[in-house]
């Protein structure tokens, strides 16, 4: 005889749901909601065609948000239906059945418990991460093109839209650097805990020898400013250089200088952008990244926490805040939260959502300075 004794896990469930549904407030998001749709109706929306994307993205987040508070409801009330059902037939497909949908709400509701925790000031933002290659030579550009292609995978998985906003590639392999713009809900508030020095440990595909070679690099994370902000940048104050874009090994994308780079003389803050054909749209689409990123130093230097958002990132020994060694074991961790995984060509093929919920559950829990 099958007899299931779930009451418990159930209750708690139920517990942390009543918890969730408190802190989004369900009939606020309706009302955000009913305000959204008559937005999206309006028939001059797309007159503004930037302002219509963000009201019917927003609009397309808050349905899927109150979806998923509706069907974990659903699924908590059936579970217990099928427990019933699998107790009173002794009927050991349904007994399976249920062990797999408490495991499955189990995990959901940790994804959602960890999404109310995104409440910071500019959480709500895309983001715009950098990646730079640090000590270690070649293989620190290589291990820099891998941290790209994790994140971009990463968003893809969660479909998510992303640009190529700029790459700048190393003369052997990998890149010096790349900047990627993440255009999602919550997308700075999800990615801001992988800002940081990222280690690299592995027998080097570069080194003859075959020796064990440690490589480093340091991501950057930025929320992306609306564009009604007003982040005032003199053109007495910025450097405007043009050039031609280019590819792997100095290859010519195109025939034309569209590319731009700014550098903001004051900071020292230099972006470069390459991925739109005119020099206009670079040009633009570097400006709001380079706004982005003194309104974050703006804040920083306000609430005196430079730490806080961004932090100070050498990419070197002594400050690294996850290591991936491939050699001569197999192990990526992150030495804040100590959550780890000894699948390292899953993490770099975009499996990240255990590090970045272990990363923002720890920032909660940290004491603030």
């Amino acid at each position: 005889m099958i007899e299931l004794e779930f009451s418990e896990q159930i209750a708690a469930l139920r517990a942390t749901f009543d918890d969730i549904r408190s802190v989004i407030d369900i009939e606020r998001l309706r009302t955000d909601i009913a305000d959204l749709n008559e937005q999206a109706g309006a028939p001059d929306l797309w007159d503004d065609s930037e302002r219509a994307q963000k009201v019917t993205s927003e609009l397309s987040h808050r349905q899927s948000e109150l979806a998923r508070i509706v069907s974990i409801e659903s699924r908590l009330d059936d579970l217990e239906v099928l427990v019933e059902l699998a107790n009173a037939e002794g009927d050991q497909e349904s007994a399976d059945e249920a062990t797999a949908e408490l495991a499955s709400i189990t995990k959901v509701l940790g994804d959602l418990e960890v999404h109310t925790l995104l409440n910071g000031e500019f959480d709500v933002r895309p983001a715009v991460i950098t990646i730079r290659s640090g000590a270690g030579g070649v293989d620190a550009a290589d291990f820099a093109e891998m941290l790209l292609r994790m994140y971009l995978r990463w968003a893809e998985q969660h479909n998510h839209p992303v640009q190529v906003l700029d790459v700048g590639y190393a003369e052997e392999a990998g890149i010096k650097s790349a900047t990627i713009q993440v255009d999602a809900p919550y997308a700075f508030g999800t990615l801001s805990v992988e800002a940081g020095t990222h280690r690299l440990v592995r027998m080097s595909p570069f080194n003859s020898a075959g020796k064990r070679q440690t490589s480093f690099a340091a991501v950057e994370v930025v929320p992306l400013i609306e564009q009604t902000e007003s982040i005032e940048v003199p053109e007495n104050d910025i450097r405007v250089d043009v050039f031609r874009s280019s590819g792997p090994g100095g290859q010519s994308v195109n025939t034309t200088d569209s590319a731009v780079r700014i550098t903001h003389l004051p900071t020292g803050t230099v972006v470069s952008c390459q991925n739109e054909k005119s020099q206009i749209q670079n040009r633009a689409a570097a400006m709001r990244v380079l706004q982005s990123r003194l309104l974050l130093l703006q804040r920083e230097q306000e609430a005196a926490t430079k730490k806080e958002l961004a932090g100070v990132i050498t990419a070197s020994w002594g400050d690294q805040m996850r290591s991936y060694v491939l050699a001569p074991y197999q192990m990526v961790k992150d030495l804040r939260t100590n959550y780890e995984v000894n699948n390292p060509s899953q993490v770099f093929d975009g499996d990240l959502d255990g590090f970045i919920a272990a990363g923002i559950r720890w920032r909660k829990q940290a004491p603030q300075d």
